[in-house]
């Protein structure tokens, strides 16, 4: 049984000044998407995206996800708590992101971009789609160097079980872990294999919507579920399970509907 290393949050003090590793997970996701989004610009030039449009994206991007996350985790997850201190709301750095509100205000940012950049709505997600995957990831594990998000009670005979001492003394799955290697990694791979090709429009972002749904739908069947809005309703399911079952859905309908318009490729 393993026990958590409760790391420090801050990552470099330099006076008055703190870098939280929270903040530098964001900003490994951030390169990730610039580089990833040049190397799938090269294998891929027939999509016409350059690299001054990537950064433009990236711009567009940061603020959806920063934006939309937090309000997501105002209004879905925490909006009694919120409602009472609302100056917490614009402390971000202690964390706090819900990626259902940032995946919400990621699709506005790419709507907006897309108005001002010629492209359309589907061109511009089909693109960004396999570059996000890998943000998730390192935004999993700020949130096991946070020690958040901890997960349920495990059998203490599983190998990997972990114990957050500051929560109490049972083992735990270490569900940022599993979605780390789940809605980050796995996913990843599978996006990045299957743009690869020429696709259907619309067909990579039903994956993303697929692929993730059903991943992080999965997952929190070992991660101590939030509170949330919908935590209450029937069948036992978390807020962010029944926030992923409108992602499946939507992402089935796109698959089918990209099926049926074939000939437009990318």
């Amino acid at each position: 049984m393993l026990i958590h290393p409760q790391f420090d949050p801050i990552a470099i003090s330099l006076g008055p000044l703190a870098v939280r590793w929270y903040g530098l997970m964001y900003l490994v996701a951030f390169v990730l998407v610039i580089v990833l989004g040049r190397i799938h610009a090269r294998r891929r030039p027939e999509l016409g995206w350059n690299a001054q449009q990537i950064d433009d994206l990236l711009l567009y991007g940061m603020i959806g996800v920063v934006v939309g996350g937090r309000l997501g985790e105002v209004l879905f997850f925490q909006p009694g708590y919120y409602f009472e201190h609302p100056l917490e709301i614009l402390a971000v750095w202690k964390g706090g992101m819900s990626f259902h509100g940032g995946f919400l205000g990621v699709l506005v940012a790419m709507w907006l971009y897309g108005r001002r950049a010629g492209k359309g709505f589907w061109q511009v997600t089909d693109f960004i789609a396999p570059l996000v995957p890998t943000g998730l990831a390192a935004g999993r594990l700020g949130n096991f160097i946070n020690g958040e998000l901890w997960g349920r009670p495990a059998d203490p005979d599983l190998p990997w079980a972990m114990v957050y001492p500051w929560v109490d003394a049972l083992p735990r799955h270490p569900s940022q872990l599993y979605q780390m290697a789940g809605e980050g990694l796995l996913l990843f791979v599978i996006l990045w294999i299957y743009s690869a090709q020429p696709r259907p429009r619309k067909a990579v972002s039903a994956v993303f919507l697929i692929g993730y749904g059903v991943l992080r739908f999965a997952a929190e069947f070992f991660r101590t579920p939030d509170p949330g809005i919908f935590g209450t309703l029937s069948l036992g399911l978390s807020t962010a399970q029944w926030l992923c079952v409108p992602m499946v859905a939507a992402g089935v309908a796109l698959l089918m509907a990209s099926g049926r318009r074939a000939a437009s490729v990318q």
